[in-house]
């Protein structure tokens, strides 16, 4: 029988080199993995655990479909959080790199629009208006890794609302005072009173503190500004540019909109629209034509910025062409 052959005898002498310089033992390491089981799909991805996590509040089979599809989004969410990170923690970044990244982001965005249509046409309109009332006040508002990208993704002060927007800008406010006018609040209120509502309190109360202190981490090296330091000539790149744009519009305006034809399908009636799980008025929160909510003006014409939203409105929700 022959000995190792060298490349197995090379892996052992590196081994040998990692483990010394850590003063841990080779061998025991080696004993570690001659005794350990081999690795199961099942056990590696924990199958078992991620397919028991689905747990219904009622009996409408449909709720199970509702469940599942969110639970989807937040992995995808942090795909997307994952890559950004990968981008703001990297040394030196270039162009090319960048683009690869923002590629990834835009692919899981427009994955998470097309697959969509299982919130809008996937469910029982009669089983979700019932299943529905069981999860006051849980809203997808409340979702705080859509904030966190959102918060990555650019300069602070255009996630501010729009109406206080340029009267805020360039006062060097901090991050906490433009907390205060984030843009999400307003569409947190409840739609009789104009107060705040409970989901929001429930949200600001978990989550605030988490996200003031990622967007103070996030000041120099959100995705905007790392565009901005790139040189002039990466900066000019068309396909970079046009990664950027996409995701503005995946963000802001495909994604949003997806919910709003969803919430015209099963909550708009006559003559009083149904209000959202969470008492949020959707509205007007959810069209990006109030809300003009723009990463990135200064890659769009003046043009595009004043019909921001319009056109996917009129064409994918009322079917005009």
């Amino acid at each position: 029988m022959s000995g190792p052959s060298p490349d197995i005898l090379s892996r052992i002498e590196a081994l040998q080199k990692k483990y010394d310089v850590m003063g841990q033992d080779l061998l025991s390491y080696l004993d570690g993995l001659l005794y350990a089981d081999y690795l199961t799909y099942w056990d590696y991805i924990h199958v078992d655990t991620l397919l028991s996590l689905q747990n219904p509040k009622t009996s409408f089979p449909d709720e199970k479909i509702f469940i599942i599809y969110h639970q989807i989004t937040e992995l995808y969410f942090k795909l997307c959080l994952s890559e950004i990170e990968q981008i703001s923690d990297r040394a030196t970044v270039d162009g090319k790199f960048l683009l690869r990244r923002m590629e990834r982001i835009n692919g899981y965005f427009e994955n998470l629009v097309r697959s969509f249509d299982i919130m809008v046409d996937g469910m029982e309109p009669e089983q979700f208006l019932k299943f529905r009332m069981s999860l006051l006040p849980a809203s997808g508002f409340q979702s705080a890794q859509y904030r966190m990208i959102e918060i990555c993704a650019t300069d602070f002060i255009r996630l501010v609302s729009k109406d206080v927007r340029e009267q805020l800008q360039g006062q060097n406010k901090s991050v906490r005072e433009l907390f205060e006018h984030i843009y999400w609040k307003a569409g947190a209120t409840e739609l009789k009173s104009g107060k705040n509502t409970l989901t929001l309190e429930q949200f600001e109360g978990k989550y605030s503190e988490q996200l003031i202190a990622l967007a103070e981490a996030y000041g120099k090296k959100n995705l905007w500004q790392i565009f901005s330091r790139l040189s002039p000539e990466e900066q000019q790149n068309e396909a970079l540019r046009n990664a950027f744009r996409m995701l503005d519009v995946n963000v802001n305006v495909n994604w949003p909109l997806s919910h709003y034809k969803s919430a015209v399908r099963y909550l708009q009636k006559d003559p009083e629209d149904i209000k959202a799980t969470g008492g949020t008025n959707w509205q007007k929160y959810l069209p990006p034509r109030f809300q003009k909510r723009i990463f990135y003006p200064e890659l769009w014409s003046e043009a595009e910025l004043a019909e921001w939203g319009k056109s996917w409105v009129t064409r994918e929700v009322f079917g005009v062409r």
